[in-house]
């Protein structure tokens, strides 16, 4: 396997790649458009996963860099899965600096929580405590 390298910044992101995921393969995002990713891009930590300067995965966290994080967006591309990309990214995050101030870190998953597991996330303490307004479509009437 070519060698991984894991860059972060959306200027480094090949935003066209990671909409074409979003809006045609992913399960959380489908028909999302370009403006959204773009512009949701630009208001996060985003770090993506390359080989020979062609992105293969990513992931980005929307946060205040002190005390709260949600991860989103995350893939690797079908073709390169198993490989521990997905590992490499989040690693990446973990190992910045101001990941280590966040007093909470959370996400939504459907089919990886064996990956989040190895990063020690666990389900909810308090899901009580936990509200929501849930709009997942709300992308499509963009």
């Amino acid at each position: 396997m070519s060698e991984v390298s894991i860059k972060s910044g959306k200027e480094n992101m090949d935003v066209k790649a990671i909409h074409r995921f979003l809006a045609e393969d992913s399960y959380w995002a489908k028909g999302i458009s370009f403006e959204r990713v773009d512009n949701s891009l630009t208001h996060s930590f985003c770090a993506g996963a390359f080989i020979n300067g062609q992105q293969v995965g990513f992931g980005r966290v929307i946060t205040d860099y002190y005390t709260f994080g949600w991860l989103a967006d995350f893939f690797v591309l079908p073709e390169h899965r198993g490989k521990g990309i997905s590992k490499k990214i989040l690693s990446f995050i973990f190992e910045q600096p101001w990941s280590g101030w966040l007093r909470r870190v959370m996400l939504n998953t459907s089919d990886a929580h064996g990956l989040y597991r190895q990063f020690q996330f666990q389900n909810l303490a308090n899901p009580a405590n936990i509200l929501e307004v849930y709009n997942p479509n709300i992308h499509e009437g963009s």
